[in-house]
């Protein structure tokens, strides 16, 4: 019967000097890792600028800070003033199928949509525009409107806005001449929009 073979390790067998090489590799790594990750996390986010000379004076930014803050919310009550006004005309001229707030916002995201050519968008907000009960015929006759007004810079996403709202409230109105004096230049000789 031959002898049971013993697989005991020794200080100065092979495989154990490979498992302490290898465990001591590994701590030295972790150490190594964590000692570089922790100046690191102490560094802030954010540096501070650096500080002025004696002879030097700082700037008043938070006045011109104040200002811009000022500035940017009186122009966004000034837009906040105009929509509900938009919104007012609307329903004081149009029926309540077409003038209602719902009606209005959807309606016209879906003519910009529409001129934009972003078909799936539009149809989605085809969709919720039909589920608030609004006027299919008002939709399409807006967005007859704009199309007849002419093609649009597509940089100015402000003037088809305003073609958009104008083509809403009266849609059966002719083109006005100031969006002929809009569209005048951008307007190439026998080409079609994209």
């Amino acid at each position: 019967m031959p002898k049971p073979v013993s697989h005991s390790f020794r200080a100065g067998h092979p495989s154990m000097r490979f498992a302490s090489c290898t465990a001591a590799l590994m701590a030295g790594g972790v150490l190594l890792a964590s000692v570089a990750a922790g100046p690191a996390q102490g560094q802030g986010g954010e540096q501070k600028p650096p500080e002025p000379a004696q002879g030097e004076q700082k700037p008043p930014e938070p006045a011109q800070g104040d200002q811009k803050a000022a500035d940017q919310a009186t122009a966004e009550q000034q837009a906040q003033a105009k929509d509900m006004e938009e919104y007012r005309e609307a329903a004081a001229k149009l029926p309540i199928s077409a003038g209602a707030a719902e009606c209005v916002w959807t309606g016209r995201r879906i003519a910009s949509l529409l001129w934009r050519d972003d078909i799936d968008t539009a149809r989605r907000y085809i969709d919720l525009y039909d589920r608030f009960g609004c006027s299919s015929e008002h939709l399409k006759l807006v967005f007859r409107c704009v199309i007849r007004q002419g093609p649009l810079d597509p940089k100015a996403a402000d003037r088809l806005a305003s073609r958009v709202h104008g083509c809403w409230v009266s849609p059966d109105e002719p083109t006005t001449a100031s969006s002929q004096a809009t569209t005048g230049s951008t307007i190439k000789g026998g080409t079609i929009p994209n």
